[in-house]
């Protein structure tokens, strides 16, 4: 038994991966925002669960935990790195406030958990974990400022990964596609809000991209991977031998992964206005 922490353990991804490594036995640390978030992700996990507030962007909160884990968890094995947001809008007219935001939770966050606990996972010679998107290697109209953080985590993975290889930590980024969760509601509400805040000339000259992305919200929610497909990777990337740098998951991914690695940036950008764009 392993103690990890999850963070975003509340909804969608992080609930799949803490409950799968609790039913695997390991002892799970998932911090959540609401003490309603606790009380029902704990009915999920049995005795292994323990559910834990965590805002990611609260530097008290996150020593708090660093502290319960220290005394309660027999120090840690590893953390997965996945509370996360997702803004969106045309980049011309999104406050700068929103990026802030965006990368508040994103990414300093991510590096804010990682960097508190990275004293209890060296004991363990453990694996750090970060949950990024194919949209870290592949941006989209409308979605600057996630696209941005989610690059942002794909660097920050590389970078820990080459600076703890001597104490052998493992650093994996994992990279899904579309997944069943949560998020696509709250891409319909992104658009609603959109089509309600913007200016009125913002509106008019994107009106067309707005439709593009309800468009791409509606067949990513078709075809996305449960999140256990997610969690399935989490847990080879925290306990294989030789776990891999980057988890591609679910065949979209796989497809847009290769478009970034054969196909020119024109070209790319071409195929994808012909699926969902303006």
């Amino acid at each position: 038994m392993q103690s990890i922490l999850v963070t975003g353990a509340s909804t969608g991804i992080g609930r799949a991966c803490a409950v799968r490594l609790a039913a695997s036995g390991h002892r799970v640390f998932a911090g959540v925002r609401t003490d309603a978030d606790a009380v029902r992700l704990a009915e999920h996990g049995g005795g292994s669960l323990h559910p834990v507030l965590l805002d990611v962007t609260d530097q008290a909160q996150i020593d708090a935990v660093a502290e319960q884990i220290s005394r309660d968890g027999g120090g840690l094995y590893g953390v997965v790195n996945n509370a996360g947001v997702a803004y969106g809008g045309p980049i011309e007219y999104l406050p700068v406030d929103v990026w802030r935001d965006q990368f508040e939770v994103n990414v300093f966050g991510q590096v804010a958990v990682t960097r508190t606990m990275l004293p209890l996972v060296r004991e363990s010679r453990g694996r750090i974990v970060f949950i990024g998107s194919i949209g870290g290697k592949l941006a989209t109209m409308m979605m600057g400022p996630y696209n941005a953080s989610k690059f942002a985590i794909e660097a920050i993975g590389e970078s820990l990964r080459q600076e703890l290889r001597p104490w052998g930590i493992g650093v994996s980024v994992i990279e899904p596609g579309a997944v069943k969760t949560e998020i696509w509601e709250k891409g319909r509400e992104t658009a609603d809000r959109l089509e309600r805040e913007l200016p009125a000339e913002a509106v008019d000259r994107y009106s067309p991209h707005i439709t593009a992305i309800r468009k791409g919200i509606e067949m990513q929610d078709k075809s996305g991977v449960g999140p256990d497909k997610v969690a399935e990777a989490v847990d080879h990337a925290l306990f294989a031998p030789r776990p891999r740098t980057r988890y591609v998951v679910g065949t979209p991914a796989r497809v847009q992964s290769a478009m970034v690695r054969i196909l020119p940036d024109r070209s790319r950008e071409a195929i994808l206005r012909r699926i969902a764009g303006p």
